[in-house]
Protein backbone atom coordinates (compact mmCIF):
# COMPACT_ATOMS: atom_id res chain seq x y z
CA UNK A 1 0.00 0.00 0.00
CA UNK A 2 2.84 2.43 0.72
CA UNK A 3 4.39 1.83 -3.01
CA UNK A 4 1.19 2.83 -4.59
CA UNK A 5 0.67 5.29 -2.61
CA UNK A 6 4.15 7.09 -2.77
CA UNK A 7 3.80 6.67 -6.60
CA UNK A 8 0.53 8.32 -6.58
CA UNK A 9 2.01 11.03 -4.31
CA UNK A 10 5.39 11.83 -6.54
CA UNK A 11 3.11 11.94 -9.66
CA UNK A 12 0.13 14.27 -8.05
CA UNK A 13 1.69 17.15 -9.05
CA UNK A 14 3.19 16.21 -12.28
CA UNK A 15 4.56 19.24 -13.78
CA UNK A 16 6.68 19.77 -10.65
CA UNK A 17 7.94 16.43 -10.30
CA UNK A 18 8.61 16.37 -14.12
CA UNK A 19 10.73 19.15 -13.99
CA UNK A 20 12.99 17.99 -11.04
CA UNK A 21 13.55 14.49 -13.43
CA UNK A 22 14.43 16.64 -16.34
CA UNK A 23 16.83 17.98 -14.26
CA UNK A 24 18.18 15.38 -12.99
CA UNK A 25 18.81 14.06 -16.72
CA UNK A 26 20.32 17.16 -17.99
CA UNK A 27 22.47 16.95 -14.46
CA UNK A 28 23.69 13.18 -14.75
CA UNK A 29 23.90 13.63 -18.84
CA UNK A 30 26.44 16.80 -17.95
CA UNK A 31 28.21 14.46 -15.44
CA UNK A 32 28.92 12.01 -17.13
CA UNK A 33 29.73 13.49 -20.48
CA UNK A 34 32.25 15.59 -18.33
CA UNK A 35 33.77 12.02 -16.93
CA UNK A 36 34.25 10.56 -20.44
CA UNK A 37 35.63 13.30 -21.81
CA UNK A 38 38.13 13.34 -19.30
CA UNK A 39 39.01 9.80 -19.58
CA UNK A 40 39.26 10.00 -23.44
CA UNK A 41 41.73 13.00 -23.03
CA UNK A 42 43.52 10.98 -20.57
CA UNK A 43 43.48 7.73 -22.54
CA UNK A 44 44.41 9.97 -25.43
CA UNK A 45 47.03 11.43 -23.68
CA UNK A 46 48.61 8.21 -22.65
CA UNK A 47 48.34 6.20 -26.26
CA UNK A 48 49.82 8.84 -28.10
CA UNK A 49 52.78 9.08 -25.67
CA UNK A 50 53.56 5.51 -25.71
CA UNK A 51 53.27 5.48 -29.55
CA UNK A 52 54.99 7.99 -30.74
CA UNK A 53 56.75 9.27 -27.49
CA UNK A 54 58.01 7.20 -25.28
CA UNK A 55 57.08 3.11 -25.72
CA UNK A 56 55.99 0.92 -23.14
CA UNK A 57 59.67 0.98 -21.72
CA UNK A 58 62.71 2.50 -22.16
CA UNK A 59 66.52 1.66 -21.11
CA UNK A 60 69.35 4.17 -20.79
CA UNK A 61 72.26 4.32 -18.92
CA UNK A 62 71.65 5.63 -15.80
CA UNK A 63 74.03 8.54 -16.11
CA UNK A 64 72.35 9.57 -19.21
CA UNK A 65 69.04 10.17 -17.29
CA UNK A 66 71.00 12.76 -15.15
CA UNK A 67 72.49 14.70 -17.46
CA UNK A 68 72.20 13.38 -20.88
CA UNK A 69 75.87 12.96 -22.16
CA UNK A 70 77.30 11.99 -25.50
CA UNK A 71 79.46 9.70 -23.94
CA UNK A 72 76.82 7.94 -21.49
CA UNK A 73 75.50 5.30 -23.77
CA UNK A 74 74.86 1.81 -23.27
CA UNK A 75 77.39 -1.25 -23.42
CA UNK A 76 76.77 -3.55 -25.89
CA UNK A 77 73.39 -1.99 -26.87
CA UNK A 78 72.77 -4.20 -30.27
CA UNK A 79 73.61 -7.36 -28.27
CA UNK A 80 70.89 -6.58 -25.54
CA UNK A 81 68.19 -5.66 -27.56
CA UNK A 82 68.68 -9.17 -29.37
CA UNK A 83 68.15 -10.66 -25.65
CA UNK A 84 64.95 -8.19 -24.75
CA UNK A 85 63.40 -9.47 -28.45
CA UNK A 86 63.22 -12.73 -26.98
CA UNK A 87 61.88 -11.62 -23.45
CA UNK A 88 57.79 -13.19 -23.39
CA UNK A 89 55.76 -10.12 -23.65
CA UNK A 90 57.98 -7.87 -26.26
CA UNK A 91 56.63 -7.04 -29.44
CA UNK A 92 59.42 -4.74 -31.09
CA UNK A 93 62.55 -3.35 -29.47
CA UNK A 94 64.96 0.07 -31.35
CA UNK A 95 67.86 1.25 -30.69
CA UNK A 96 68.76 4.63 -31.04
CA UNK A 97 71.43 7.26 -30.73
CA UNK A 98 71.01 10.29 -29.27
CA UNK A 99 72.50 13.54 -29.61
CA UNK A 100 70.93 17.42 -29.00
CA UNK A 101 72.07 20.17 -31.81
CA UNK A 102 70.97 22.84 -33.53
CA UNK A 103 69.08 22.43 -37.00
CA UNK A 104 69.62 25.48 -39.32
CA UNK A 105 68.16 26.83 -42.86
CA UNK A 106 68.33 29.95 -44.33
CA UNK A 107 65.39 31.10 -42.79
CA UNK A 108 65.69 30.21 -38.94
CA UNK A 109 67.18 27.83 -36.54
CA UNK A 110 66.25 25.86 -33.85
CA UNK A 111 67.17 23.58 -30.96
CA UNK A 112 66.32 20.02 -31.26
CA UNK A 113 67.10 16.18 -30.41
CA UNK A 114 68.51 14.58 -32.75
CA UNK A 115 67.44 10.69 -33.56
CA UNK A 116 69.53 8.44 -34.85
CA UNK A 117 67.33 5.35 -35.86
CA UNK A 118 67.38 2.19 -37.99
CA UNK A 119 64.30 2.98 -39.65
CA UNK A 120 63.12 -1.05 -39.63
CA UNK A 121 63.40 -1.20 -35.69
CA UNK A 122 61.70 2.40 -35.47
CA UNK A 123 58.97 1.75 -37.23
CA UNK A 124 58.21 -1.66 -35.22
CA UNK A 125 58.38 0.23 -32.08
CA UNK A 126 56.75 3.82 -33.06
CA UNK A 127 53.55 5.34 -35.45
CA UNK A 128 56.80 7.04 -37.52
CA UNK A 129 55.42 5.86 -40.82
CA UNK A 130 51.68 6.36 -39.39
CA UNK A 131 52.68 10.23 -38.64
CA UNK A 132 54.54 10.54 -41.91
CA UNK A 133 52.88 14.12 -43.62
CA UNK A 134 54.55 14.51 -47.08
CA UNK A 135 57.67 12.72 -48.65
CA UNK A 136 58.72 9.88 -47.44
CA UNK A 137 60.55 7.88 -44.76
CA UNK A 138 64.40 7.75 -44.31
CA UNK A 139 65.57 5.90 -47.33
CA UNK A 140 68.17 3.11 -47.48
CA UNK A 141 70.65 4.65 -49.64
CA UNK A 142 71.43 8.35 -50.42
CA UNK A 143 73.64 11.10 -48.52
CA UNK A 144 72.44 12.10 -44.87
CA UNK A 145 69.15 11.84 -45.37
CA UNK A 146 66.96 13.95 -42.70
CA UNK A 147 62.95 13.97 -41.47
CA UNK A 148 61.04 16.96 -39.79
CA UNK A 149 58.29 17.94 -38.49
CA UNK A 150 55.62 19.97 -40.30
CA UNK A 151 55.50 22.68 -37.48
CA UNK A 152 59.39 23.06 -37.91
CA UNK A 153 59.02 22.56 -41.77
CA UNK A 154 57.32 25.81 -41.32
CA UNK A 155 58.88 27.38 -39.09
CA UNK A 156 62.10 27.07 -41.00
CA UNK A 157 60.64 27.26 -44.61
CA UNK A 158 61.58 24.04 -45.61
CA UNK A 159 60.31 21.67 -48.06
CA UNK A 160 61.31 18.57 -49.52
CA UNK A 161 64.64 18.11 -50.61
CA UNK A 162 65.73 21.07 -48.69
CA UNK A 163 69.51 21.21 -47.31
CA UNK A 164 69.28 21.65 -43.89
CA UNK A 165 72.46 21.56 -41.68
CA UNK A 166 72.62 20.19 -38.11
CA UNK A 167 75.31 21.07 -35.44
CA UNK A 168 76.21 19.33 -32.51
CA UNK A 169 79.38 18.09 -30.15
CA UNK A 170 80.95 14.97 -30.83
CA UNK A 171 82.44 12.19 -28.53
CA UNK A 172 85.82 14.75 -28.55
CA UNK A 173 84.00 17.36 -27.14
CA UNK A 174 84.15 19.24 -29.86
CA UNK A 175 81.37 21.16 -32.35
CA UNK A 176 80.67 19.62 -35.42
CA UNK A 177 78.15 19.30 -37.71
CA UNK A 178 76.91 18.68 -41.46
CA UNK A 179 74.73 19.22 -44.40
CA UNK A 180 71.06 16.94 -44.66
CA UNK A 181 68.47 17.39 -47.21
CA UNK A 182 65.11 16.98 -46.25
CA UNK A 183 63.39 13.47 -47.65
CA UNK A 184 59.91 14.14 -45.59
CA UNK A 185 57.89 15.54 -42.73
CA UNK A 186 55.72 14.26 -39.76
CA UNK A 187 53.34 15.25 -37.83
CA UNK A 188 52.52 13.46 -34.80
CA UNK A 189 49.65 14.57 -31.85
CA UNK A 190 52.16 15.89 -30.03
CA UNK A 191 52.89 19.14 -30.72
CA UNK A 192 55.86 19.80 -28.15
CA UNK A 193 57.59 16.37 -29.57
CA UNK A 194 57.31 18.03 -33.01
CA UNK A 195 59.10 21.13 -31.72
CA UNK A 196 62.17 19.59 -30.19
CA UNK A 197 62.67 15.74 -32.62
CA UNK A 198 64.33 15.06 -36.09
CA UNK A 199 65.20 11.80 -37.47
CA UNK A 200 68.02 10.94 -39.24
CA UNK A 201 70.10 7.69 -39.98
CA UNK A 202 72.14 5.85 -37.15
CA UNK A 203 74.75 5.03 -39.23
CA UNK A 204 74.97 8.93 -40.45
CA UNK A 205 75.03 10.64 -37.35
CA UNK A 206 77.36 7.78 -35.66
CA UNK A 207 80.03 9.16 -38.34
CA UNK A 208 79.52 13.04 -37.40
CA UNK A 209 79.90 12.01 -33.54
CA UNK A 210 82.43 9.39 -33.23
CA UNK A 211 80.72 7.18 -31.64
CA UNK A 212 79.27 3.65 -32.31
CA UNK A 213 77.44 3.24 -29.67
CA UNK A 214 73.78 3.95 -28.70
CA UNK A 215 72.10 5.48 -25.93
CA UNK A 216 68.58 4.44 -25.59
CA UNK A 217 66.51 1.20 -26.18
CA UNK A 218 62.71 1.31 -26.53
CA UNK A 219 60.55 -1.40 -25.87
CA UNK A 220 56.90 -1.83 -27.36
CA UNK A 221 54.87 -4.43 -25.57
CA UNK A 222 52.11 -6.77 -26.55
CA UNK A 223 49.52 -5.54 -24.10
CA UNK A 224 49.68 -2.77 -21.85
CA UNK A 225 48.95 -4.83 -18.88
CA UNK A 226 52.47 -6.64 -19.53
CA UNK A 227 54.35 -3.32 -18.53
CA UNK A 228 55.17 -4.52 -14.84
CA UNK A 229 56.24 -8.24 -15.72
CA UNK A 230 58.42 -7.42 -18.54
CA UNK A 231 59.89 -4.59 -16.47
CA UNK A 232 60.52 -6.93 -13.44
CA UNK A 233 62.23 -9.04 -16.06
CA UNK A 234 64.32 -6.72 -17.62
CA UNK A 235 65.29 -4.95 -14.77
CA UNK A 236 66.74 -8.67 -13.93
CA UNK A 237 68.43 -9.01 -17.37
CA UNK A 238 70.63 -5.57 -17.19
CA UNK A 239 71.16 -5.26 -13.66
CA UNK A 240 73.24 -2.33 -12.97
CA UNK A 241 74.36 -1.69 -16.68
CA UNK A 242 70.85 -0.03 -17.25
CA UNK A 243 67.67 1.89 -15.59
CA UNK A 244 64.24 0.45 -17.05
CA UNK A 245 62.28 3.02 -16.79
CA UNK A 246 57.70 2.45 -17.61
CA UNK A 247 56.08 5.74 -19.56
CA UNK A 248 54.94 7.01 -16.33
CA UNK A 249 58.63 7.23 -15.16
CA UNK A 250 59.75 9.07 -18.17
CA UNK A 251 57.08 11.18 -18.26
CA UNK A 252 56.32 12.18 -14.28
CA UNK A 253 53.62 15.18 -14.99
CA UNK A 254 51.69 12.94 -17.72
CA UNK A 255 51.93 10.34 -14.72
CA UNK A 256 50.40 12.78 -12.35
CA UNK A 257 48.09 14.30 -14.31
CA UNK A 258 46.15 10.74 -15.41
CA UNK A 259 46.55 9.51 -11.54
CA UNK A 260 44.05 12.35 -11.29
CA UNK A 261 41.66 11.36 -13.35
CA UNK A 262 39.71 9.39 -10.76
CA UNK A 263 39.15 12.30 -8.21
CA UNK A 264 38.47 14.53 -10.79
CA UNK A 265 35.42 12.46 -11.99
CA UNK A 266 35.12 11.87 -8.09
CA UNK A 267 34.62 15.75 -7.88
CA UNK A 268 32.28 16.03 -10.66
CA UNK A 269 29.93 13.03 -8.96
CA UNK A 270 29.98 15.19 -5.74
CA UNK A 271 29.41 18.76 -7.46
CA UNK A 272 26.29 17.25 -9.06
CA UNK A 273 24.53 15.27 -5.71
CA UNK A 274 25.29 18.20 -3.71
CA UNK A 275 22.75 19.77 -6.81
CA UNK A 276 20.58 17.08 -6.72
CA UNK A 277 19.87 16.80 -2.74
CA UNK A 278 19.15 20.33 -2.77
CA UNK A 279 16.41 19.75 -5.25
CA UNK A 280 15.05 17.10 -3.82
CA UNK A 281 14.97 18.92 -0.91
CA UNK A 282 13.89 21.67 -1.85
CA UNK A 283 10.58 19.75 -4.22
CA UNK A 284 9.94 17.32 -0.88
CA UNK A 285 9.48 20.06 1.32
CA UNK A 286 6.52 21.61 -0.82
CA UNK A 287 5.19 18.52 -1.54
CA UNK A 288 5.20 17.52 2.35
CA UNK A 289 3.93 21.00 3.28
CA UNK A 290 0.97 21.44 0.96
CA UNK A 291 -0.01 17.78 2.50
CA UNK A 292 0.61 18.98 6.20
CA UNK A 293 -2.97 17.97 6.96
CA UNK A 294 -2.94 15.36 4.93
CA UNK A 295 -0.30 13.54 7.09
CA UNK A 296 -2.32 14.59 10.28
CA UNK A 297 -5.40 12.48 9.32
CA UNK A 298 -2.92 9.67 8.21
CA UNK A 299 -1.46 9.75 12.00
CA UNK A 300 -4.90 10.77 13.58
CA UNK A 301 -6.42 7.48 12.37
CA UNK A 302 -3.63 5.24 13.26
CA UNK A 303 -0.62 5.72 11.29
CA UNK A 304 2.71 5.58 12.95
CA UNK A 305 5.51 7.70 12.55
CA UNK A 306 7.71 5.16 11.14
CA UNK A 307 5.69 4.78 8.50
CA UNK A 308 5.21 8.15 7.40
CA UNK A 309 8.74 8.42 7.59
CA UNK A 310 8.58 5.48 5.38
CA UNK A 311 6.63 6.49 2.69
CA UNK A 312 8.01 10.30 2.25
CA UNK A 313 11.18 7.92 1.87
CA UNK A 314 10.07 5.93 -0.61
CA UNK A 315 8.05 8.93 -2.41
CA UNK A 316 11.77 10.67 -2.62
CA UNK A 317 13.26 7.00 -3.49
CA UNK A 318 10.98 7.24 -6.32
CA UNK A 319 12.08 10.39 -7.59
CA UNK A 320 15.80 10.13 -7.96
CA UNK A 321 15.07 6.61 -9.15
CA UNK A 322 13.00 8.00 -12.14
CA UNK A 323 15.33 10.55 -13.02
CA UNK A 324 18.33 8.28 -12.26
CA UNK A 325 17.12 5.67 -14.82
CA UNK A 326 16.26 7.52 -17.50
CA UNK A 327 19.04 9.81 -16.72
CA UNK A 328 21.73 6.88 -17.30
CA UNK A 329 19.75 5.86 -20.25
CA UNK A 330 19.98 9.44 -22.23
CA UNK A 331 23.65 9.41 -20.89
CA UNK A 332 24.22 5.88 -22.51
CA UNK A 333 22.98 6.54 -25.79
CA UNK A 334 24.37 10.02 -26.31
CA UNK A 335 27.73 8.86 -24.91
CA UNK A 336 27.01 5.96 -27.38
CA UNK A 337 27.13 7.85 -30.29
CA UNK A 338 29.57 10.18 -29.92
CA UNK A 339 31.45 6.88 -29.06
CA UNK A 340 30.93 6.07 -32.97
CA UNK A 341 31.38 9.67 -34.61
CA UNK A 342 33.46 11.34 -32.18
CA UNK A 343 33.35 15.08 -31.30
CA UNK A 344 36.10 17.27 -33.22
CA UNK A 345 38.03 19.63 -31.24
CA UNK A 346 38.51 22.12 -34.59
CA UNK A 347 40.47 25.42 -33.21
CA UNK A 348 41.03 23.81 -29.95
CA UNK A 349 43.09 21.59 -31.27
CA UNK A 350 46.27 23.20 -31.77
CA UNK A 351 46.11 23.80 -27.97
CA UNK A 352 45.06 20.53 -27.07
CA UNK A 353 48.02 19.30 -28.94
CA UNK A 354 50.69 20.57 -26.51
CA UNK A 355 49.05 17.96 -24.47
CA UNK A 356 49.05 15.06 -26.48
CA UNK A 357 45.53 14.71 -27.12
CA UNK A 358 43.77 13.74 -30.68
CA UNK A 359 42.08 16.22 -32.54
CA UNK A 360 39.23 13.92 -32.09
CA UNK A 361 37.77 12.32 -28.90
CA UNK A 362 35.77 9.56 -28.02
CA UNK A 363 34.24 9.79 -24.72
CA UNK A 364 33.56 6.68 -22.98
CA UNK A 365 33.15 5.41 -19.35
CA UNK A 366 32.89 2.00 -17.82
CA UNK A 367 29.57 0.18 -17.14
CA UNK A 368 30.38 -0.11 -13.63
CA UNK A 369 30.12 4.43 -13.53
CA UNK A 370 27.01 4.37 -14.74
CA UNK A 371 25.69 1.78 -11.32
CA UNK A 372 27.74 3.56 -9.26
CA UNK A 373 26.19 6.74 -10.67
CA UNK A 374 22.70 5.14 -10.26
CA UNK A 375 23.39 4.10 -6.49
CA UNK A 376 25.01 7.70 -5.84
CA UNK A 377 21.34 9.04 -6.67
CA UNK A 378 19.53 6.69 -4.64
CA UNK A 379 22.05 7.35 -1.55
CA UNK A 380 21.75 11.42 -2.14
CA UNK A 381 17.88 11.14 -2.25
CA UNK A 382 17.59 8.60 0.86
CA UNK A 383 19.40 11.04 2.88
CA UNK A 384 17.74 14.51 0.82
CA UNK A 385 14.00 13.08 2.35
CA UNK A 386 15.27 12.67 6.05
CA UNK A 387 14.58 16.53 6.95
CA UNK A 388 11.34 17.19 4.93
CA UNK A 389 10.05 14.19 6.79
CA UNK A 390 11.36 15.57 10.39
CA UNK A 391 9.18 18.41 9.85
CA UNK A 392 6.22 16.21 9.42
CA UNK A 393 6.98 14.04 12.10
CA UNK A 394 8.37 16.76 14.98
CA UNK A 395 4.29 17.69 14.90
CA UNK A 396 1.91 16.15 16.50
CA UNK A 397 -1.62 15.08 15.17
CA UNK A 398 -3.70 17.95 16.06
CA UNK A 399 -0.65 20.62 15.03
CA UNK A 400 -0.56 18.76 11.65
CA UNK A 401 -4.65 18.81 11.19
CA UNK A 402 -4.68 22.66 12.18
CA UNK A 403 -1.82 23.40 10.24
CA UNK A 404 -2.68 26.32 6.99
CA UNK A 405 -0.24 26.13 3.97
Amino acid sequence: MLLRLAWRNVWRNRLRSSIMVAAMVFGLLGAVLMSGFVIAMTNSMIENAIKYQTSHLQLHNPKFIVGEELAAWLPEADGLATQIRQQPGVAAVTVRQLVDGMLASAASTRGVRINGIDLEQEVAVTALAESLAEGGLLPADGRNPIMVSRRNAERLNLRIGSKVVLTFTDAGGEVTGAAFRVCGFFKTPLSGFDDANVYVRRSDLAGLTGLDQAHELAVRLESDALSDQVKTALVALVGAQATVRDWGEVQPILAAMTASVDQTNSILAAVFMAALGFGIVNIMLMSVFERTREFGVLMATGMTKAKVLTLIIIEALFLGGSGGLLGMAVSWLVLALLGRVGLPFGAMAEGLGVYGVDTVLYPEVPGSYYLSMFALVLVTSLLAAFYPARQILKKSPVEALTERH
